[in-house]
């Protein structure tokens, strides 16, 4: 059975657990694991250091005319067990993680060319399927074709205590309040976008995790990928 090999196209809302429950299937089953999130907030990133992006301004033209200059690529950490995020040849996965590129990305993402450049690197990382993605459109643009496609909800007060409680632990100064509109913020935006916005894929297993722990939402998954395997 394991030698079957599939693509797992994991999206929904932001901090739903995608990118946990990813790396957890992804290391269960030797596959490859991208965070396609990682790519648009290393995007976010680059705008922000070129000054393309700030609270009162954002120069769509000039991010458009220098995406060239803007390499991303991820880099394999032995002790961590995944791939994590460089932008011009410079770690970036702590800086990217912040609140600060958090209430940006989402106008980045937005931008139809980021998105073009962003899905064409994604398509060419799982033309060999064995691959776990997660992002807001894996299912309905980047992978239309993966075996299984799961679409993670869970309310916006739960999503935003489980953001702040991971910013406050890695030293953040953040209250609840900036984190809760943040996460609201980004629901409106992923949502209403023109380009690829974030909607359930027609085949997507919806899973609510409002309540599930992540060893049970690990198992419910698992069990999941062992059924498509058994089925192909």
């Amino acid at each position: 059975m394991m030698s079957k090999k599939i693509t797992i196209a994991i999206d929904g809302y932001s901090s739903t657990g995608k990118s946990t429950i990813a790396k957890q299937l992804a290391t269960k089953l030797g596959y490859v694991y991208v965070d396609s999130g990682a790519m648009y907030r290393a995007m976010t990133l680059f705008s922000m250091q070129n000054g393309y992006i700030s609270s009162n301004h954002f120069d769509v033209v000039s991010l458009i005319n220098n995406l060239d200059n803007a390499h991303l690529e991820f880099i394999y950490n032995h002790s961590l067990g995944f791939g994590e995020m460089y932008l011009n040849k410079v770690n970036v996965e702590k800086t990217i993680r912040t609140l600060e590129v958090s209430n940006y990305v989402s106008k980045v993402s937005a931008t139809p060319e980021v998105r073009r450049k962003l899905v064409a690197i994604q398509k060419e990382i799982g033309k060999n399927k064995a691959v776990v993605m997660d992002g807001r459109d894996i299912g309905t643009v980047v992978f239309t074709d993966a075996e299984l496609k799961i679409f993670m909800t869970s309310s916006a007060e739960t999503r935003a205590q489980r953001r702040f409680d991971e910013l406050i632990q890695k030293g953040e100064k953040v209250s609840y309040k900036e984190v809760y509109t943040n996460v609201v913020e980004r629901d409106r935006v992923d949502t209403t976008r023109k380009d690829s916005p974030l909607v359930k894929a027609e085949s997507a297993i919806e899973i609510d995790n409002s309540e599930l722990s992540k060893e049970k939402q690990f198992e419910i998954i698992l069990k999941l990928v062992e059924e498509k395997l058994r089925d192909i």
